[in-house]
């Protein structure tokens, strides 16, 4: 696959969500060849962990968990690429009514949902009646969401009262800046929100933060040692399908990433907030 290294800056730097869609449809195979899974995410990583595949799918059930998924009747997982969650929390809790909301069309439509909703829309305008759902979950997708506030204003209306809106999504720290991010500025393609800057506009939009966790150390530095250790292999996966340049940014964004994680620039929040009831605000 070729890609043009102008449209790659372009698609970075601007972040429309047309441009987002792009960079996914252009980059994310690039996790399924090099894992052979169907997840497109960064992984839970503990000293068990021999593989991506199982880390994604174990960062999965920990969101899930954290969800209290099993009290649930409806979810709605926002951003949700190819459904590989959505199929992992759908085994596991047949009963549970899963919408997968997507603005990138053609990855919805790449795959069988099985028993799950397919909508085609954007996070800042969801699909949903009012207080019609009970979980709202964002997997490693709002850090994309423009603004985000817009996000979590859509969350609160539509979920119940006492509904729970989870979050899994990397962020600047408070103490970084842009400068300090070096290759990450472009190869995240995300909005670089802060932890500050996330709570902060959680609680401006009806919600109440119980959980808070920055997993951080669970999540990039096991996986650039993974890639490093690995990459000769991945390397030749990753070279069947894109050019050698794409094979060193990646490279190079799993050595900056592992170091920004290290040095404090970059963490990894799980947030579980449940929606505040009108009288209580």
């Amino acid at each position: 696959m070729l890609i043009n290294p102008v449209d790659l800056l372009l698609w970075t730097f601007r972040r429309n969500e047309n441009d987002v869609v792009k960079l996914y449809d252009a980059l994310s195979p690039i996790m399924e060849v090099s894992t052979g899974g169907d997840i497109l995410n960064f992984g839970y990583w503990d000293d068990s962990t021999l593989h991506p595949v199982d880390a994604q799918k174990r960062l999965c059930t920990v969101v899930g968990n954290m969800a209290e998924i099993s009290s649930a009747n409806t979810l709605a997982d926002i951003g949700s690429g190819i459904l590989g969650p959505a199929k992992i929390w759908s085994s596991q809790y047949p009963s549970l009514q899963i919408s997968s909301v997507n603005v990138n069309f053609s990855q919805l439509a790449s795959v069988d949902p099985g028993n799950i909703s397919k909508l085609n829309s954007t996070a800042r305008l969801l699909p949903f009646a009012n207080s019609s759902l009970d979980r709202v979950i964002a997997l490693e997708s709002a850090q994309h969401f423009k603004p985000i506030e817009d996000f979590f204003s859509e969350s609160n209306r539509v979920l119940k009262d006492d509904g729970i809106l989870m979050l899994a999504i990397p962020t600047a720290t408070d103490d970084s800046i842009l400068s300090n991010l070096g290759i990450l500025k472009f190869t995240w393609s995300s909005e670089h929100y802060s932890q500050k800057q996330i709570i902060d506009k959680i609680s401006q939009n009806g919600f109440d933060i119980v959980e808070s966790n920055d997993i951080g150390k669970n999540v990039y530095s096991p996986l650039a040692e993974y890639y490093i250790k690995n990459r000769d292999d991945l390397r030749k996966k990753i070279l069947t399908r894109y050019s050698r340049y794409v094979e060193k940014i990646i490279f190079e964004s799993m050595k900056k990433m592992q170091s920004a994680s290290e040095t404090g620039l970059i963490g990894y929040l799980m947030l579980k907030c449940k929606k505040l009831a009108l009288d209580s605000r």
